[in-house]
């Protein structure tokens, strides 16, 4: 990355973290500055990766769904990135994330409250993943606190 994060990107950062539809407006009143610094600056941390997407947390349990966790680790002959590729294109993988630890994968499935139907899911999952060492599966109840920064 080219320019220095500043205090000023930290605040942006901060107070989009909390509330992503804040405007450049909004945003510049609240840090005590104007608009078009508030512009540049956000031009900026989009296009230097900062920034990687603006996105919504829907409350799963209100829709009818449930999130569910896996935690994979794959043994270490497998190619991990090729793994990553074909989860990419699963529906019901929501995000996926490499991981130091206990897991070496841990992918984010949103499925029906239907437990067979959700077993069904997990199960399509995981055959998508070869090599797997170890599986743990955490069912989220709540969602008590998410903060991104």
């Amino acid at each position: 990355m080219s320019d220095k994060i500043t205090a000023v990107d930290l605040r942006i950062l901060k107070l989009l973290a909390k509330n992503a539809r804040l405007t450049y407006k909004e945003l510049a009143e609240l840090l005590g500055t104007t608009r078009q610094r508030i512009s540049r600056r956000m031009n900026r941390l989009e296009q230097n990766g900062v920034i990687l997407k603006y996105t919504v947390i829907p409350n799963y349990d209100a829709l009818g769904y449930i999130y569910v966790i896996l935690g994979v680790t794959i043994r270490p002959e497998k190619d991990i990135d090729k793994i990553i590729e074909t989860l990419k294109e699963d529906e019901n993988v929501k995000i996926i994330q490499r991981a130091l630890g206990s897991h070496n994968l841990v992918i984010h499935i949103i499925g029906p409250k239907d437990m067979r139907e959700l077993e069904k899911i997990i199960a399509e999952v995981t055959k998508k993943i070869p090599g797997i060492e170890h599986l743990d599966i955490t069912f989220i109840t709540e969602t008590v606190k998410f903060e991104a920064l």
